[in-house]
């Protein structure tokens, strides 16, 4: 580069001490005002910029990508999903790409948890119950507001990564067995401490569980992996928990099975077609719905910022930065 200082240009508000500690490295040009970029802004800003800083609900495609000036030659993902980002278009054009794996593992499997013991015990209902009908209580009654025991339950999580496992390390705190569906079975070490099942084919793992954590990433293979055949699978007194991507859930599906009664309950923290989120499940009572807050914690997103810094200095000083993302190992 033959400027001193890079121009990054950011396409979300980022937590106040990244932002100051970008201006103090870059010449950075930062939303003030948090407005999602359209599609217009997105392509003027990658005609300017040395280093983008897309968060995940920038969709960056091979129509943006065709339009980026020469000098871009680094995206600096905000967030460890990538699949808003035509990672391989990216690459053949000579720009790198960066993401911000690890830092959010906690935060996420902390509200994994929350929405395991949210829909079964029906917490969102009673919380609802009592500002909804505010002074109509009666009292404890002994069967009402009944829902379903935690302890002793089968829980089959989805895809055994980094998430996978801190919900499960928590999932056996409250008594749950553990089974998993992933590529290929995880470390020896890791499913002898987890005591977990490995279940090679995921048709056969889903009616054998009582509750179904979906924590795989959003790629091509995963596109709707729970459809509407699969969902057909879930036995009708399991729940299920999304803190991965909308995506991967065949959401229309999900909802006539939800209506239809043939799966108890789900808690989701993420939508098919965000932020549009389908006013069906408002309407329904055995639903814990979030707006996408599982990672959303002032640590986690401080640690994220910091992540995409070292990025871009290291990328700068001529060197491989540390969170490069190949298409082989996404």
């Amino acid at each position: 580069m033959t400027k001193q200082k890079p121009l990054v240009i950011v396409t979300r508000k980022l937590p106040e001490t990244i932002e100051a500690r970008m201006e103090e490295l870059f010449d950075v040009r930062l939303n003030k005002d948090n407005h999602p970029m359209s599609a217009a802004e997105l392509a003027a800003a990658m005609k300017e910029a040395d280093v983008l800083v897309p968060t995940v609900t920038d969709r960056i495609d091979a129509k943006l990508l065709a339009q980026a000036g020469p000098q871009l030659r680094l995206i600096a993902q905000f967030g460890t999903g990538v699949d808003n980002i035509d990672v391989e278009t990216a690459l053949r054009r000579g720009i790198t790409v960066t993401n911000t794996p690890g830092v959010l593992t906690e935060d996420t499997a902390d509200m994994t948890m929350a929405l395991i013991l949210a829909v079964p015990r029906r917490l969102a209902e009673g919380a609802r119950y009592l500002r909804d009908h505010e002074g109509q209580w009666p009292g404890w009654s002994p069967t009402w507001m009944l829902g379903r025991r935690i302890f002793g339950k089968r829980l089959g999580i989805i895809g055994m990564g980094r998430i996978g496992q801190a919900v499960a390390r928590r999932a056996r705190a409250f008594g749950l067995e553990i089974h998993y569906h992933n590529r290929k079975p995880a470390n020896a070490v890791i499913e002898k401490e987890l005591e977990a099942t490995y279940w090679e084919s995921l048709d056969q793992m889903l009616p054998k569980v009582d509750i179904i954590s979906v924590n795989c990433p959003h790629t091509p293979a995963t596109y709707h992996l729970l459809s509407a055949r699969r969902l057909k699978l879930v036995r009708p007194d399991a729940y299920i928990v999304n803190t991965a991507r909308g995506e991967v859930i065949d959401e229309g599906a999900l909802l006539r099975a939800l209506e239809a009664g043939e799966i108890a309950g789900a808690g989701l923290d993420v939508f098919e077609k965000e932020p549009v989120v389908d006013p069906r499940f408002l309407k329904l009572g055995n639903v814990v719905l979030l707006p996408h807050m599982s990672s959303a914690t002032i640590e986690g997103r401080v640690e994220m910022g910091g992540k995409v810094i070292v990025n871009i200095k290291t990328f700068m000083d001529g060197h491989r930065p540390p969170d490069r993302v190949i298409p082989a190992i996404m």
